[in-house]
């Protein structure tokens, strides 16, 4: 999400309460929306999944909890529609015509925004909560993994319209090939995903399809 990091918001020695924001008639203000997201994503990255809020989430936006209720039932709500929002934003893929120029960047944004975003942190808490409230993980499964599963399987797609790639190419086993790897090392084993790792899988599959 392109704002300010939670120590940008910050003077001296502790963070500031943001100004307090204003709904229009209907409660339905972008800027309180944003900063409620905002303030989910820093109190996260701050005190960890069980140190949110809502009170907390309030305060640091400068709304009324109230405010916050009319557009999220939970926590896990609110960080959840930011974190969404955040890979909309941040995770899109470059059409230069070059598959394998193409291919490294978008494994690299995305290796950086799992592993080291403020975003990635708001994504780990998720996924841990998922594995203990099923209804949830339906939720997260459907809104974020179609639509990611979408925007990975573009770069193969415009390449296969090229000619680059066969158009019998099984695309959903590539990309689990060459994005599964990643999610492994950010939840599983906490390895490196660096530009060198991201880019030896990259250069598998150029091999595999010549």
């Amino acid at each position: 999400m392109a704002r300010a990091t939670h120590t940008d918001r910050t003077s001296g020695t502790g963070p500031t309460t943001a100004p307090r924001h204003h709904g229009n008639r209907h409660g339905r203000s972008e800027q309180a929306r944003l900063a409620v997201l905002h303030a989910a994503d820093d109190l996260l990255v701050e005190k960890g999944f069980a140190g949110v809020t809502m009170e907390g989430i309030a305060t640091r936006a400068g709304v009324a909890k109230q405010t916050i209720y009319r557009w999220w039932s939970t926590k896990t709500a609110v960080l959840m529609d930011a974190f969404l929002q955040d890979a909309a934003k941040d995770l899109i893929q470059q059409d230069s015509g070059d598959l394998a120029a193409d291919l490294r960047g978008y494994l690299r944004q995305l290796a950086w925004f799992l592993s080291a975003s403020d975003s990635g942190a708001v994504f780990r808490a998720l996924i841990a909560q998922a594995q203990h409230d099923p209804e949830f993980a339906r939720d997260f499964r459907a809104r974020y993994l179609d639509e990611q599963r979408r925007r990975d399987r573009l770069p193969l797609e415009r390449a296969v319209e090229r000619g680059q790639l066969p158009s019998g190419l099984d695309l959903a086993a590539e990309i689990d090939q060459l994005m599964g790897p990643v999610y492994y090392r950010v939840l599983v084993t906490d390895e490196p995903v660096g530009e060198e790792f991201t880019d030896r899988l990259v250069d598998a599959f150029l091999r595999r399809h010549g």
